[in-house]
């Protein structure tokens, strides 16, 4: 049986001054908020991509829920699949720990950087230019609003050359410290997925984000 392969650029972060944790994604396949991003909060955040097991991000949410930092996380999913060097895989702990992994046999280019509290990863992509120039813009952004933060991270890396094998789907995901989401947006099939993601993006800030403020809270 054929593995889904989610050959993407993600970033994965945590706002020191809000504690908010939040992924970034963007593939040339469809529906890639689906299996890439999880998130729990006040725990902390995985992206699972390249040839995809989406079990490194439950699983990977489960250990560190269990009390693993990030890197006890990334050597437990290494060691639960055989498979390992065939995926990519970021996390950032609740206490902004990060790390990321490159298998050895996913699709070139594929590489990972390793910043302040966030973790970008990409594979087959046109080139690294893609990962610098969004672990540029997130630095550069520090203070601001992180799902903002994220979002121009990727536009940043589809700007740079993205997927080299063109554009589909694109998505944002952040929780703040409830247990529902700050901000869950997709752009599932899509020709320019990151510009309509940034669309969508603006009318969430518009029309939800203000609603977001007086709803109902438990742990803030």
């Amino acid at each position: 049986m054929k593995e889904l392969m989610f050959n993407t650029f993600s970033i994965t972060a945590r706002c020191k001054e809000t504690g908010q944790l939040g992924i970034a994604v963007s593939t040339a396949r469809p529906c890639v908020g689906s299996l890439v991003p999880h998130i729990l909060p006040n725990i902390g955040a995985v992206a699972t991509q390249a040839q995809v097991n989406p079990y490194f991000g439950i699983d990977g949410i489960r250990y560190l829920q269990e009390g693993k930092t990030a890197q006890e996380v990334l050597e437990a999913l290494q060691n639960d699949d055989e498979d390992y060097h065939l995926r990519q895989v970021a996390i950032v702990d609740a206490q902004g720990n990060a790390v990321a992994f490159t298998g050895d046999n996913t699709v070139p280019w594929a590489g990972h950087y390793v910043g302040d509290q966030f973790a970008i990863a990409g594979n087959m992509l046109v080139g690294e230019d893609t990962i610098q120039a969004m672990a540029e813009s997130f630095s550069a952004s520090e203070g601001g609003f992180l799902p903002k933060r994220l979002l121009d991270a990727l536009i940043a890396g589809q700007l740079a050359g993205g997927d080299k094998r063109g554009k589909q789907s694109a998505a944002l995901y952040v929780v703040d410290k409830e247990a529902y989401p700050l901000c869950d947006i997709r752009a599932d099939e899509h020709q320019d997925p990151v510009t309509e993601l940034k669309r969508i993006y603006e009318i969430w800030e518009d029309q939800l984000f203000p609603y977001l403020q007086a709803a109902p809270k438990k742990y803030s």
